[in-house]
Order: C-alpha cells, then structure tokens, then sequence
C-alpha cells in the first residue's frame, strides 16, 4: 500500500485527537475569553429604562473606585429569568449591579422587574443593542467584573448560578478590591 493512501486516515486520526482533547479541557466554557479584559470599558451613555427612574448608566458611572457587576440581559431571554434570583442574592451581599437592556422594549423589561425583582443600582437601555456590540456581547445574558477603575476584569458567558458566583464571580470581585 502507497503511504500517500494513509494521509486521510491520519489526517482524520489528529483531527479527531485534537476534538477530545478540547472536549476534555478542563476550561469552563463560561468564562470567554474577551479582547476587553484587562482594558477599560468602551465609551457609551444609556438613557434609563422608561418609566423606572432618571438614572440611565454610561461609562463615567463604572470608574467612580467601585467594583461593580455589569449585567447584560433581557426579558425575552429564558436564562436572564432563571438567574435573577442569583442577581438578587449578591444584591443581598452589597454588591453593586448595573443592567444593560439589551435590545428589548421598556414595558416587558419593566414587568420583567415587576415579578422577579429588581436587583439592578442603574440601569441603562440598549434599544438597538450598539453598546452591547462594543462590550463585546455575543448573547444575553452576560455579566462583568469591572474594577473601581473602569477595567473588565472577568467576563462571564450564560446564566449566572451559585457554583459561577462561588467559584468566579466573588473571586474577581475579592481581587479587584484588593487591588484598589
């Protein structure tokens, strides 16, 4: 037999050791990597949801020297619904969260916090979901550690639950404040 036969056979053999070895990582696939860790926030102003304050967020709000959780989510979104339980317990903790509305209409975002709670210091409302693209979304929900400076310090893919926050989400916050 010709070794030039067996190329697509090992072709296949690397191709397919190089898919389980991924599948094995022990990477958490929550935490994405992000061209914006390590760098401040983009530039953005967002008017408040209507009908829920006059405190609208933009960037000048997250470098006021406090580690704050920025939460990107929806009411059309099932996930969004599932943590915001999780939300309203670092709430409970003293942990300030600033919303991100992201592409949505005000009543449903508004009846959204009616009925499962408001866990939210500021929000701002991302109609069209421009700033979503600059922080660099790929889905809702998604939430950031951003230090006192305005760095991203943590991005976190999906639904938060007890084991992210435990295990991700009070770590970068820890660190960011001992950081300060």
């Amino acid at each position: 037999m010709k070794p030039v036969y067996l190329l697509p056979l090992a072709i296949f053999l690397v191709a397919a050791g190089i898919f389980i070895w991924r599948l094995s990582s022990p990477e958490d696939p929550h935490v994405v990597p992000s061209a914006l860790i390590g760098k401040p926030v983009p530039k953005f102003s967002l008017p408040p949801l209507e009908g829920r304050g006059s405190a609208g967020l933009s960037d000048t709000d997250l470098a006021k020297g406090q580690v704050t959780l920025v939460n990107a989510w929806a009411s059309w979104c099932t996930p969004c619904r599932a943590e915001n339980g999780v939300l309203l317990g670092l709430k409970r903790r003293g942990i300030t969260i600033y919303g991100l509305v992201y592409k949505d209409k005000p009543a449903p975002a508004r009846d959204f916090l009616s009925e499962l709670g408001d866990p939210f210091d500021r929000l701002g409302f991302d109609a069209d979901g421009r700033v979503g693209i600059d922080w660099g979304l790929t889905g809702v929900p998604e939430t950031y550690v951003v230090n006192g400076k305005g760095i991203i310090v943590l991005k976190h893919v999906g639904p938060l639950d007890e084991d992210a926050v435990e295990t991700q989400i009070l770590p970068a916050i820890q660190a960011a404040q001992a950081a300060r």
